[in-house]
């Protein structure tokens, strides 16, 4: 046993060195002059067949990748229009794959990628949230996945689910990140029996973890950004959201979260959600949800951040990344209800699209009455 804990604690003890190691060549090489927002003014217009949507479904953020078919794979979630928006993707929600042969779409349905599997395993209820990797020969999926004991919600009873209800609590209170991994994107997928990354009693993230976001780099080593929150005695039981960062010597792990702290709250830089992360030959970037608009003055509009280590961030000097506001193709400009969940299409070391997902109406979960992932190209 003693043996047993000094090779784990040796092995740490090496894995933080790398880091350390790696942190410092990465400074090295970085040009942080050449940080500067060549996002907004690249935003081009929003085709108004592209994206994924499905009639019966309430679809939301997706990941794309382009296949060894040449072909462009998203993975997405979406849940029963029956339930309503929020909270039935807590209780409902899977991850499906669709293809098309441009990035642009529009994407058709190919199958169900991560479907319920039970309420006795950590994701059997609800799969959310798609981040997809391929590393070597193998695709990865990493996800949010969820649980709950109670039975499912029929159309009669959707009524009973509110935000506040007792399986809506338990449910976002099981929220961990995890991984599955198959060889092609037609899967099928091995899912783990065990989150990546759990909470912890005391911390930032004793609540829940959820919205992963990594970057693998060509070592293999990884880091991720994830949204947390932590416990509280009273209702809702949780603290405003909060990001942080994890690192792991591989996919596989062990993830251990940096620091004490978040890097993003609403004590410390500002609140966010939905980070997106990537990095290229000036450093690590990250796109992400203005929660309150007190970072860019624009509600729920996109931030642009930058790090030379991916744990340390600094904002850009001009962080307004992306609004609400959008050009369509049909030459309508429409202030989306809501835009989220934004996604990078990254090849040859240059985002050359980005994906949202976004919905109809005035604003709010429940005046929306569509939700689908919409795609802009951005311009060179």
């Amino acid at each position: 046993m003693k043996l047993s804990r000094f090779k784990k604690i040796s092995a740490l003890i090496a894995f933080s060195v790398l880091v350390i190691a790696c942190t410092t060549t990465d400074q090295k090489e970085f040009d942080t002059s050449l940080w500067e927002n060549n996002i907004y003014n690249r935003l081009g217009v929003a085709p108004v067949d592209g994206g994924f949507a499905q009639d019966d479904y309430w679809v939301w953020g997706s990941s794309v990748i382009r296949g060894d078919d040449g072909k462009y794979h998203m993975f997405v979630s979406r849940w029963a229009k029956f339930l309503p928006f929020h909270p039935g993707w807590m209780v409902d929600s899977e991850i499906v794959h669709a293809v098309s042969d441009t990035p642009e779409g529009p994407y058709e349905f190919s199958d169900v990628a991560l479907p319920p599997r039970g309420p006795e395993y950590w994701d059997g209820r609800s799969t959310h949230n798609p981040r997809i990797f391929k590393h070597n020969d193998t695709y990865i999926l990493i996800y949010m996945g969820s649980t709950n004991p109670f039975a499912d919600i029929t159309e009669q009873e959707t009524q009973t689910l509110t935000h506040s209800s007792l399986i809506a609590t338990v449910t976002r209170s099981n929220k961990r990140i995890g991984i599955a991994t198959s060889k092609s994107p037609y899967g099928p997928w091995e899912r783990r029996d065990e989150p990546i990354l759990d909470t912890k009693p005391g911390t930032f993230y004793s609540f829940l973890t959820s919205n992963p976001s990594p970057w693998i780099n060509e070592d293999g080593s990884v880091i991720m950004l994830f949204k947390s929150r932590s416990h509280k005695d009273d209702y809702p039981f949780q603290t405003p959201m909060m990001i942080g960062v994890a690192t792991a010597p591989s996919i596989d792990g062990p993830f251990e979260v940096v620091g004490d702290e978040p890097i993003f709250g609403v004590d410390k830089m500002g609140e966010i959600e939905d980070p997106f992360l990537w990095k290229d030959e000036t450093g690590y970037h990250m796109l992400a949800k203005d929660q309150r608009g007190t970072i860019t003055g624009n509600f729920h509009s996109g931030i642009l951040a930058h790090s030379t280590d991916g744990i340390n961030w600094v904002l850009d000097k001009d962080p307004l990344a992306y609004s609400r506001l959008i050009s369509w193709s049909d030459g309508r400009t429409i202030e989306m209800g809501q835009l989220e969940r934004v996604f990078g299409l990254v090849e040859d070391g240059k985002i050359t699209h980005l994906f949202f997902a976004t919905m109809d109406g005035p604003g709010g979960f429940a005046h929306g009455t569509r939700s689908w992932n919409m795609v802009i190209p951005l311009n060179d």
